[in-house]
């Protein structure tokens, strides 16, 4: 066997025709074709399932059981292959407890630092805390004059109310004499009984001693007095006190800290996580603005959603609230927003004395009730909290938010974590960093020579990953960042930097285009990282249509020609320099320049009209303010975390959502948005899926298997059985397989083996049963119509303009090469917002219509985008507007009009850089996005 290639014969799998290819070990490999090709299938479905599948079957059952389902990929054998790493965008986790932080382990590392170099603190007199042996009490003793006098007391009560009666008795049976009461010396024979509402300090004298050098004596008093106090113990001398502490406890308040160890510092551990959020740092509360949403209608008016329908009635929970409301003699009839803020403060958190009221039932009798009334958000929030109806919860769940704990505000952690210190800086200190200023602390931190040995590995290991995350282009973020909230890229090179970190060798990676979201300055880093994983002695196949990738790999795989039943072949192999030279292919073509997508030859000044954001200030933004021509094709572009997200989407399409009535969007934070007017609609394209079941599809979100269906039950055999549209669903009962519930598949539980997905029995997949798929139209029923591409279905509806306009419209984005029954699931992010596109694009244009995009070149070959280029700039010849957040130099040299947010990412981000035609952004000095626009538009 030739250890020197991964060799593959007959690969079936998806669309692949029987391919037979070797691929170069330990080499920078890159997978490419258009959309629909292959390469996936070939990359992911054939040869990371096969090593992976290989793994698994290495190990026993017992561990099996714990991992995914490991089906043989369609081929005939694949020799040379190495265990694999899928490293795909698809597994960020949405789990609240998830970071940056807990992703990387870095907080794992950090937990174990503070656990063994942290000194804690007292959150009040900013002390450190620190334990000490009875052996460095004495020590410290012992340094004082010989003959001193000194006292020996233990502090058995602090602060505490109450006259101590029985505790001073029992004092005495136990033998002692004296005591200091309140910074008095007295004999307990002698106490008088003290105030009961006064707060008294009580130390008991354990022992009276002239220093010498009676170490023993020493020694049994100071652990009587630590014994009686629970730790505590003063010697005083000439005036002075010295205070010792065997625990963790503040001198002057008794703050305590338990024994340092990693769990402390876990928020997903009870022992450190706040007790009143359990470690989210977040609780949801009541959003006045979901309550209230109109504030300018009164109560009787309905301006409290929650009593809008039972205002006036005899529902008990308005008879409560009513007889609030007349007790501070609240007018039910003037506006919310007139209402003084004690007025407002009563309405939403209840009253602050018992009110005497009458509750009225229907069969007329009454009830006298004297208690505290709760507020309609009080009220909410314990109902949230208390009803086993999930219908209910979901009712009042409509007008919560999620809010910082009110307890830790937002830090997840409990008071004896947050007080323990490292450099200055507590854990959740740490966290807020950037990786950026993480790296540039760490390289400052002074430590003493003991802290430095102890600390030396956990702090390689810390200095290490974070380094790895700079490389990747993620200075920006910060640890505590949650996992749910990084795009598809950013969780990638996450991941690529945990794996860095493993430094494993002879090991195969398949990565899914990592370069996504990387703005071209970062590129030659993520290129860097990529070959140094390369250089440790690992094989590397990375599915990318990055042309810097592309032209710095060892090898290139390029998949075609086509997409769909067009694609499955290898159409080239070989360097870079051997793919350019390939007449063949598509990509070879574009990467030397002989096709290319053209610069447009004049720009659109728009239809004179404008929006304009006035003092954004979300998330990194500098209180910017920026004018948007409409009628114009606008992208903004930025290094990543430069802002812009935070101003497109939080803040502009938002705002705008909120401004045109849909008000559970909380936009980000802005001083306002002018020419709000001239927008009637807005288009948010995400990458979102289309559906999250297998029953969602193209053809559903679309909308044109409803006609498809309309068709199916206008043919004569359907008229004859008398079967209805609804027949030909499968998400109904009536014509669906029973079976399978419409599924086409079941799942089987195989205990500790992994489930198996197989077809139903009794419809063989097809999803309805016999009777159904006896209805046909040209020859071919429901299922069959499902399993056609796009392409296939365009030529057989050909004389339905209806069917075929919605066809076309996915053709045009270029997804002719997916199925329309095609399960959402199984459509990457970039399918799934062409999908949306593709819907969007039925609709006739107003003129008034504003398209968001988020990247919408994610999994998109150089071909493909000029489709999608020509699909944008369609939209904006119709007389809408369209602005997209895009890196693709090809797309933001087509657009009209520019923004550059930067200069860097996080904190150093947030500004506009530059504004202006893609040829005016080229002249500015300070935009990277500027420099590497020149050379494109220099190209031509």
């Amino acid at each position: 066997m030739n250890h020197d290639y991964i060799d593959i014969k007959g690969a079936r799998e998806n669309n692949l025709k029987n391919i037979d290819l070797k691929i170069p070990r330990d080499k920078f490999v890159i997978m490419t074709g258009v959309s629909g090709s292959g390469k996936t299938s070939l990359a992911f479905d054939t040869i990371y399932a096969e090593g992976q599948r290989r793994y698994v079957e290495s190990l026993s059952a017992y561990a099996r059981q714990f991992l995914g389902n490991s089906e043989k990929p369609d081929v005939d054998s694949i020799e040379g292959l190495s265990p694999a790493i899928s490293i795909d965008q698809k597994t960020t986790s949405n789990n609240p407890r998830s970071t940056v932080g807990t992703v990387t382990e870095i907080y794992d590392y950090l937990r174990l630092l503070y656990a063994r170099i942290g000194v804690p603190y007292c959150p009040t007199h900013n002390e450190p805390i620190t334990s000490q042996t009875i052996k460095q009490m004495v020590d410290r003793i012992m340094e004082l004059e010989d003959k001193t006098r000194l006292t020996i007391l233990s502090p058995v009560i602090k602060a505490k109310k109450g006259t101590h009666k029985d505790f001073l008795e029992k004092l005495t049976k136990e033998g002692y004499i004296r005591v200091r009461i309140d910074g008095e010396m007295r004999l307990l024979e002698e106490v008088d009984a003290l105030e009961k509402n006064k707060k008294h300090d009580i130390d008991v004298v354990v022992d009276r001693i002239v220093k010498g050098n009676d170490r023993s004596r020493l020694h049994d008093s100071l652990e009587t007095a630590l014994k009686l106090s629970d730790g505590l113990a003063v010697v005083a001398y000439n005036e002075e006190e010295i205070l010792f502490s065997s625990n963790y406890s503040c001198k002057y308040c008794g703050f305590s800290v338990p024994k340092l160890e990693p769990r402390l510092f876990s928020f997903n551990a009870p022992f450190g996580a706040c007790d009143a959020c359990k470690g989210l740092g977040i609780t949801q509360k009541v959003d006045v603005d979901y309550l209230i949403p109109d504030k300018s209608k009164s109560i009787a008016e309905g301006g409290i959603i929650y009593y809008k329908n039972i205002y006036g009635t005899e529902n008990l929970e308005w008879q409560k609230f009513a007889a609030l409301l007349d007790y501070y003699d609240i007018d039910v009839h003037k506006p919310i927003k007139d209402f003084t803020k004690k007025e407002l403060e009563y309405v939403l958190y209840g009253s602050k004395d018992i009110i005497d009221y009458k509750l009225h039932s229907r069969s007329g009798t009454q009830m006298k009730k004297s208690e505290f009334i709760e507020g309609v958000c009080t009220l909410i929030e314990r109902r949230y909290m208390e009803t086993t109806s999930s219908s209910a919860r979901e009712w009042y769940g409509t007008f919560l938010a999620e809010a910082p704990c009110p307890k830790c505000g937002g830090k997840r952690l409990n008071e004896q974590a947050l007080s323990v210190r490292v450099g200055g800086l507590n854990i959740y200190e740490w966290t807020t960093m950037s990786v950026k200023q993480a790296v540039a602390f760490m390289q400052e931190l002074k430590l003493s020579k003991q802290e430095e040995d102890i600390a030396r590995l956990i702090l390689k290991e810390i200095r290490e990953r974070l380094s790895f995350l700079h490389n990747v282009g993620l200075g920006y973020l910060t640890l505590d960042r949650l996992a749910g909230t990084l795009s598809g890229g950013e969780a990638q090179r996450i991941r690529l930097a945990t794996q860095i970190g493993s430094h494993l060798s002879g090991v195969l990676y398949v990565l899914d285009e990592p370069s996504i979201g990387l703005h071209q300055r970062d590129n030659d880093r993520l290129i860097k990282t990529l070959k140094d994983m390369r250089d440790l002695g690992n094989s590397l196949i990375v599915v990318e249509h990055d042309e810097d990738t592309m032209l710095a790999s060892d090898y290139i795989v390029d998949i075609g020609p086509g997409a769909g039943i067009h694609g499955g072949n290898v159409v080239a192999a070989g360097t870079p320099e051997e793919v350019m030279a390939n007449p063949n292919s598509l990509t070879g073509q574009y990467l030397s320049g002989k096709l290319k997508i053209e610069v447009p030859k004049k720009r659109r000044k728009g239809n004179g009209k404008k929006l304009e954001v006035v003092g954004a200030s979300e998330n990194n933004l500098k209180n910017v303010s920026v004018k948007l021509p409409l009628g114009t094709f606008t992208v903004v572009t930025g290094v990543s975390g430069s802002g812009k997200s935070s101003l497109v989407n939080e803040v502009l399409s938002k705002g705008i959502m909120h401004a045109l009535g849909r008000t559970r969007m909380k936009p980000g934070k802005c001083k306002k948005i002018k020419g709000i007017e001239n927008i009637d609609k807005i288009i948010d394209i995400s990458q979102d899926p289309i559906g999250r079941t297998p029953r969602s599809n193209p053809a559903t979100y679309t909308g044109v298997f409803d006609d498809i269906r309309e068709l199916f039950a206008q043919t004569p055999e359907a008229k004859m059985r008398g079967y209805e549209k609804g027949r030909f669903s499968f998400n109904v009962k009536g014509g669906r397989c029973e079976a399978c519930q419409g599924d086409g598949i079941l799942r089987i539980s195989m205990h500790f083996l992994p489930d198996v997905y197989v077809p139903c029995e009794e419809c063989g997949g097809k999803r309805y049963n016999d009777e159904t798929l006896q209805v046909t139209y040209k020859g071919k029923n429901i299922y069959d119509v499902l399993e056609m591409s796009v392409e296939e279905a365009l030529e057989f509806f050909s004389s339905l303009h209806k069917i075929k306009h919605k066809l076309q419209t996915l053709k045009d984005v270029g997804l002719d090469y997916i199925k329309l029954g095609q399960s959402a699931t199984s459509l990457s992010g970039g399918e799934a917002q062409r999908v949306k596109l593709a819907s969007e694009l039925q609709r006739k244009a107003t003129g008034k219509t504003l398209f968001v995009l988020d990247e919408p070149t994610t999994g998109l070959h150089t071909h493909d985008v000029k489709k999608l280029i020509e699909v944008l700039q369609r939209i904006v010849d119709n007389g809408d507007s369209v602005l997209v957040i895009e890196h693709n130099l090809d797309v933001i040299k087509c657009a009209d009009y520019v923004i550059d947010i930067g200069a860097e990412g996080g904190d150093e981000g947030g500004n506009i850089i530059a504004c202006g035609t893609p040829e005016q952004i080229a002249q500015v000095e300070e935009s990277y996005t500027g420099k590497y626009l020149k050379k494109v538009l220099e190209k031509g």
